[in-house]
């Protein structure tokens, strides 16, 4: 399985030198963690991540080996290492899902053949004259809750209920616990429809055998009558052809005025179709101006995952986010990849209409708040060089979510002027700035373009038409105060050499820990 597929990582290290991170075992986490990496170390430069795993060193599987083995295997391994790198999301899903990551581009096998690891189920019902046709079973002194008198052809099996699974959830509230009065008493009240989430034998037994907790974050969705749909789209010469709403009394993004013959009309999207992610980055609790940009950033491809009012409503009953159907069915849906970014006019904060027009000559303003894995991205400069960029921009990061790219050029940092400033001096502005952030940024085509014309970069032009400010640039008084304020460049004091440094923040845990 692609996702399971670990990354080889070769680092080298100069007399001297350590590799840049720290090996460590963790308190209530397994494997031997990534940490603390070293802004431009080895490490770093070659694209390990805060939390990653070590899987193997120089070929021998180590996930097993007690840490101080692992340990003596990098400090024998002299001025060179190959590590077997798995990202932290990807290890963790591997083993709840038991996948064997000794052999990683393999998933469990029965019998010779790949399988996947069993799921719970959701299972939507609506009732009918005859009720939800369905029993609830227990066994006085042992646990569990289980479903009985399931009638062929009736309401529960067509949702795919079956003989003996147990029940785990009722409408989204755990019932392991619960007596069985208390749970039929939870079904009745749940009115007209419910939302069940279960497990059958050969399930149940594969999460008691990992000592794993059922929970709808695992569950498949295949069973669910009302489906999300993915939409991959490509924008014609007039754009999408939608509108995106926030309405009255109501949270989410809404879509309306679906332009006839439009991309978005021949792909299925309907009249407010409720917007679920972009790109495969949720929205639900994202600002209209981040979503308006999230689609800006796609350029001349989009995927969006929406749902109707009555898929809404039934993932809702469950407490259950259509992402689930999103993680289950995106590689099926893949969406190519969206790196030219095209900007789009904003009619209001509220309504924004996704037609095309010319690549605006404005920079953007990124606003961020630090995560657990920082602020997501690196800071590339030269050293004793003026003028930073962007690069290794975290796929739904902070930066990545509030609009950063790959190779934008900095102009800002909160509201301090970094043009003229080298690399260190920039990196100490971002660290300083605490758990928030915000970067006056600019895709290369658009800096260059703006510094040809003269114009100042601030953010006054994000709010200020571009005509005025090429007019102000270039009037005789305005030519004289930019000559006059304008900095001297310095003269570098040392051989110019690349230099990276990675946007992040380590908390300190009880471990036990290597630096290499």
């Amino acid at each position: 399985m692609d996702s399971y597929k670990p990354k080889v990582i070769s680092l080298t290290k100069r007399q001297g030198q350590t590799f840049g991170f720290y090996l460590r075992v963790e308190q209530g986490e397994e494997g031997h963690l990534i940490r603390c990496l070293e802004m431009g170390g080895p490490a770093e430069l070659a694209g390990m991540k805060d939390g990653d795993r070590i899987l193997r060193v120089n070929g021998t599987f180590t996930d097993s080996m007690p840490h101080s083995e692992v340990v003596d295997l990098v400090r024998t391994s002299g001025a060179s290492v190959a590590f077997h790198i798995l990202g932290e999301s990807s290890y963790k899903q591997a083993k709840r899902q038991g996948v064997n990551l000794s052999d990683p581009s393999s998933t469990p096998v029965v019998n010779g053949e790949a399988k996947q690891s069993p799921k719970p189920k959701l299972c939507y019902m609506v009732k009918s004259s005859s009720g939800f046709e369905f029993s609830i079973r227990s066994v006085k002194y042992e646990p569990g809750l289980f479903m009985t008198d399931v009638i062929k052809g009736g309401v529960a099996d067509r949702a795919g209920v079956k003989l003996h699974d147990r029940l785990v959830e009722v409408n989204g509230d755990n019932v392991e616990n619960r007596t069985h009065e208390e749970v039929v008493e939870k079904v009745m009240m749940a009115g007209s429809s419910v939302m069940f989430l279960l497990v059958d034998d050969e399930t149940d037994r594969f999460y008691q055998s990992k000592h794993t907790k059922v929970g709808t974050w695992d569950a498949t969705t295949k069973y669910l009558p009302h489906k999300p749909r993915i939409i991959d789209m490509t924008r014609d010469s007039d754009g999408y052809g939608f509108i995106l709403r926030e309405e009255p009394n109501k949270t989410g993004h809404f879509i309306k005025n679906i332009d006839r013959g439009s991309p978005a009309a021949r792909n299925g999207i309907k009249e407010m179709d409720q917007l679920v992610a972009v790109n495969g980055k949720e929205v639900e609790n994202v600002s209209h101006d981040i979503v308006v940009d999230l689609i800006r950033q796609s350029g001349h491809k989009c995927c969006l995952l929406v749902v109707d009012k009555e898929t809404d409503q039934m993932y809702q009953l469950g407490n259950v986010s259509p992402m689930l159907y999103w993680e289950e069915n995106k590689d099926a849906n893949s969406p190519p990849s969206y790196n030219e970014a095209i900007n789009f006019p904003s009619l209001t904060k509220s309504s924004t209409s996704f037609q095309a027009c010319d690549e605006e000559l404005k920079p953007k303003l990124c606003k961020m708040e630090k995560t657990a894995h920082g602020f997501g991205f690196h800071l590339n400069g030269i050293q004793g060089v003026h003028g930073q960029y962007i690069k290794n921009v975290v796929r739904g990061g902070a930066a990545d979510r509030a609009g950063m790219e790959e190779e934008d050029i900095v102009v800002e940092v909160n509201g301090v002027n970094v043009e003229q400033c080298n690399h260190e001096e920039a990196v100490e502005l971002i660290r300083s700035s605490g758990d928030t952030l915000e970067m006056l940024v600019a895709k290369k085509s658009v800096y260059d373009q703006l510094k040809d014309k003269g114009v100042a970069i601030t953010s006054l032009l994000l709010r200020e038409t571009l005509y005025a400010q090429v007019h102000k640039a270039n009037s005789p008084e305005s030519r004289k105060t930019e000559r006059q304020e304008e900095p001297r460049a310095e003269t570098p004091t040392e051989p110019e050499r690349q230099r990276t440094s990675s946007v992040s923040s380590n908390s300190s845990v009880d471990s036990v820990d290597e630096r290499f």
